[in-house]
């Protein structure tokens, strides 16, 4: 008779097998899903699942989750630059062009992160700090990261996430969030006005490559100095700094 594996060897082969699960359907999963598709129990599952996000390999998006970073330390010898290591030649030709501040935005669960950061030289300026998180509602680089969700998990965040107005014009209601993302997903641009810092302008733009939203570059303008054809501007700066990543080039290829 075959003996049972001992419950640590059985707990370390479900581990793998969410790694592996993960990674193959290239998509975020919900718990019940990754519980059906390879027959763990939702207690235990719960447990590794936890234990994996709390480690970094994996991501909790929502109730959903997907493989973290930390999974590339798994393989160190690729040699593959970062996302940040290639975004970084990207936002410094942003800040050169338009000597403003420039960043690039990742997405981690319903808030997004500062993985590269360029700041203007001129003496009114906005700045920001790689590392820094942030809610997805307020800020121009969150609401294009917003319009790349499937429309079920746009309809989770609406609908479970709290949102802070952090200033009178703050957008905190769902149904004119909605109808915003609507219009960033029609013209692939977002715009915040005076939304999380008063007097500044944010535009942003989602960078999408082969298929995947990979995050999304922003500028952020002082009022004092933002008008239609600095806006116009901007929009290109943004566009090139997309088209750039995507064929996998930098400013200076």
């Amino acid at each position: 008779m075959n003996a049972s594996p001992p419950s640590n060897v059985k707990s370390a082969m479900r581990t793998l097998d969410i790694l592996e699960l993960l990674v193959r359907q290239r998509m975020p999963m919900a718990a019940h899903e990754i519980a059906a598709a390879l027959a763990i129990p939702v207690s235990s599952l719960a447990y590794l699942l936890a234990t994996l996000v709390d480690r970094g390999y994996v991501e909790r998006l929502g109730r959903r989750y997907a493989p973290g970073e930390a999974l590339a330390r798994l393989n160190p010898s690729a040699g593959e630059p970062s996302l940040a290591e290639r975004v970084a030649p990207l936002v410094r030709s942003l800040r050169i062009q338009l000597n403003e501040t420039a960043g690039f935005f990742v997405r981690h669960g319903y808030e997004m992160e500062a993985v590269a950061s360029e700041t203007g030289v001129h003496a009114l300026r906005y700045t920001v700090d790689v590392g820094a998180r942030a809610p997805l509602h307020s800020f121009a680089a969150g609401k294009a990261i917003l319009a790349t969700l499937p429309d079920a998990e746009l309809d989770e965040y609406l609908d479970e996430v709290p949102r802070i107005a952090f200033t009178p014009h703050t957008i905190v209601g769902a149904e004119a969030l909605r109808a915003e993302i609507a219009q960033i997903r029609r013209t692939g641009i977002a715009h915040t006005r005076e939304e999380d810092t008063p007097g500044i302008i944010g535009i942003g733009r989602a960078a999408i490559v082969d298929g995947a939203a990979l995050g999304a570059f922003s500028v952020a303008i002082p009022m004092a100095r933002f008008d239609a054809a600095v806006d116009a501007r901007v929009v290109k700066a943004l566009g090139q700094a997309v088209d750039l990543l995507a064929a996998g080039q930098t400013p200076s290829d």
